[in-house]
């Protein structure tokens, strides 16, 4: 089942703003820059990872600070697909379902990710814990089956481990409670760079 946008997802642009630290990220990332739009894809990145996600109070907020046209921001947020423009779990896990994973038994791994998590692949639990997808290429077909979680690539994975990593996460996911831009959030941006992705 989707989740609902958390309390972020409400705000308008003027309520939404970065932590001091993005904020001084976000001039450095300017300065590299003959011009501000040249930042863009890097603060829209910045962004994703201090709110979680691009609502649109962020693009907004994204847009004022670079001086540029919300429009601009959308419309190059709307091309890249690890751009998230719907709340994402705090765990994105990613299931390669090509050719070379898919002989080797990612459909296994699909179906231990589907009744562990109560989710199909393209949602994101209720809790906000997990984000499931199933993928096209993770470019690594001479160790399938593979998959990632967040930035973290695994190999040659059996479904035992899988349910193990998974359950893991989910013990792991609920010791640090709910991370800003994460339903069910009321925490501020210094606690969650504190807490941080896995």
């Amino acid at each position: 089942m989707a989740i609902s946008s958390g309390p972020m997802a409400e705000n308008s642009s003027n309520g939404v703003v970065f932590s001091p630290s993005a904020k001084a990220r976000v001039a450095e990332l300017i300065g590299r820059y003959p011009r501000k739009q040249g930042a863009l894809i890097p603060v829209l990145w910045l962004a994703q990872e201090e709110f979680g996600w691009l609502s649109p109070a962020v693009l907004d907020l994204v847009a004022a600070e670079l001086g540029l046209t919300k429009s601009a921001v959308l419309a190059t947020a709307m091309f890249y697909t690890m751009l998230y423009k719907q709340p994402h779990g705090r765990y994105h896990v990613q299931i390669c379902t090509n050719v070379s994973c898919y002989l080797l038994g990612a459909d296994d791994l699909v179906r231990v990710a589907i009744d562990a998590l109560g989710i199909q692949p393209g949602e994101t639990s209720e809790d906000g814990l997990f984000t499931l997808e199933a993928v096209q290429c993770l470019c690594a077909c001479e160790r399938a089956p593979t998959l990632q979680i967040n930035k973290k690539d695994y190999f040659k994975v059996k479904p035992a481990e899988f349910q193990q990593l998974l359950t893991q996460l989910q013990e792991e996911g609920l010791r640090l409670g709910p991370s800003v831009g994460w339903p069910g959030s009321d925490n501020g941006g210094a606690e969650h760079a504190e807490a941080g992705h896995a």
